[in-house]
C-alpha cells in the first residue's frame, strides 16, 4: 500500500524464499524487498539463486535487492551484501524512507552508505581468506585502480575521492566502473567487501602496500 501509494507498481507478494525466487522470475522485477527469515528458503539463499543466474553486464536482467531486518548490523547483512544485495533496511523504516529506498536502489545506487558498509565488514569479514565469501583476484586492476578501490573500501565518496586523488569526478566515477566490472561486482558495497576479504584494506588498519 505505501509503494502503490507513490505509485511505484507492485508486481508480486510473497510468503517465503520459493516464492520469491518463482515470483523473481516470472514478473522481472527492477526491485525486490527481501525478508531474511522466511520458511522454506530464507531471504539470503533466495538471494543468492536469484542473482547467482545473472551476470552483473546483463543490463536490465537482475533486479536490485534490498534486504529487510531487524537489526543494523546483523551477520546476515553482511552476506546479503556479499551474495550481491544493493543494501539494507530496518523493518521499522518510515513509508517515506522505504520510498527513497526502492527508488535510489532502482537507479542503480547502493543503499548503504561506504562508512556503514565498512563498519559492517570490519565486523563481520572472515579472517581466513578460504572462508571469504566474495573472494576476488585483485591483479586484472591498474595501481590506480587499486588505490581507488582502498581508499573507497575506507569510506570515502566520489568528491573525495576525487579531492584526495587530484581527480575529477568524472575520472573517478570511471575508475570505480571499470573496477565493478574487471571483479565482476555489483556495485560499491561489494567493492569494499572484496577490498577486506582480499586484505587490500584490513580491519581497523592501514591500507596493504
Amino acid at each position: 500500500m505505501i509503494l502503490a501509494a507513490d505509485g511505484i507498481e507492485v508486481v508480486a507478494e510473497v510468503a517465503d524464499g520459493a516464492q520469491a525466487i518463482d515470483a523473481v522470475r516470472r514478473t522481472r522485477p527492477d526491485v525486490v524487498l527481501m525478508d531474511i527469515r522466511m520458511p522454506e528458503i530464507d531471504g539470503l539463499e533466495a538471494t543468492r539463486r536469484i542473482l547467482s543466474s545473472v551476470k552483473p553486464d546483463d543490463s536490465g536482467a537482475a533486479p536490485r535487492i534490498i534486504i529487510l531486518t531487524t537489526y543494523d548490523l546483523d551477520r546476515y547483512v553482511y552476506a546479503a551484501l556479499a551474495a550481491g544485495a544493493s543494501g539494507f533496511l530496518l523493518k521499522d523504516v518510515s513509508p517515506e524512507h522505504l520510498v527513497a529506498a526502492v527508488r535510489l536502489v532502482r537507479s542503480g545506487d547502493a543503499l548503504l552508505a561506504p562508512s556503514i558498509t565498512r563498519r559492517l565488514v570490519e565486523r563481520f569479514a572472515p579472517r581466513d581468506e578460504q572462508a571469504a565469501i566474495l573472494h576476488r583476484d585483485l591483479s586484472a586492476l591498474t595501481p590506480r585502480e587499486l588505490e581507488v578501490l582502498q581508499l573507497l573500501a575506507r569510506g570515502l565518496s566520489n568528491a573525495e575521492l576525487a579531492e584526495t586523488l587530484h581527480l575529477s569526478e568524472t575520472t573517478v566515477k570511471t575508475h570505480v566502473t571499470r573496477i565493478l566490472s574487471k571483479l565482476d561486482l555489483r556495485d560499491r558495497a561489494q567493492a569494499i567487501v572484496v577490498a577486506y576479504e582480499s586484505r587490500l584494506v584490513t580491519p581497523g588498519g592501514h591500507p596493504q602496500r
